[in-house]
């Protein structure tokens, strides 16, 4: 859908379209109610600042549904395809395969949620490393971490989805 189409397309496919980048049902509605943009780059400003927020229970809707880094998306809908599609770097070899696994187990028992980080455009294992790396993050700074990994989930999908 190219941003024309988006400005004027109503409420309710507008916002299953937001809603592919970030599950976050106030920054999908305040992303769709913002309209008309005109341009890509001025949706992806707002949806950012909009994002710029985002903390506990924002980061808990967004990763409700969303899959282990690692692990095959399940379903059929837009979603499940982004994350398909950026998740494609992951394929590797049984070691890394098996210490992804075991570092997502580590993280969940740490910080009581799932991994989260951007990983189109990398490796198993660039994505193994900042796992690894951040253990090591206390709660807090990991919750605005993993805020930010969403924000830029959000901002390349809904960049692909309207240029």
């Amino acid at each position: 859908m190219d941003i024309t189409t988006f400005d004027a397309a109503d409420a309710a496919t507008a916002s299953a379209l937001v809603r592919t980048c970030a599950k976050v049902d106030s920054w999908v509605a305040a992303v769709v109610a913002g309209r008309p943009y005109g341009t890509v780059d001025a949706v992806l400003a707002q949806a950012d600042a909009l994002a710029s927020g985002w903390g506990a229970a924002e980061v808990a809707e967004a990763l409700a549904d969303h899959p282990r880094i690692g692990e095959k998306p399940h379903g059929d809908g837009a979603s499940a395809e982004l994350s398909r599609s950026e998740q494609s770097g992951v394929d590797t070899d049984r070691d890394t395969a098996v210490r992804l696994a075991a570092g997502n187990r580590r993280y969940e028992r740490r910080f009581d949620r799932i991994f989260l980080v951007r990983a189109a455009g990398r490796s198993a294992e660039e994505i193994l490393q900042h796992l690894e790396r951040r253990l090591e993050n206390d709660p807090e700074t990991e919750l605005a971490v993993t805020a930010g990994q969403l924000r830029e989930i959000a901002a390349l999908r809904l960049e692909g989805i309207l240029s």
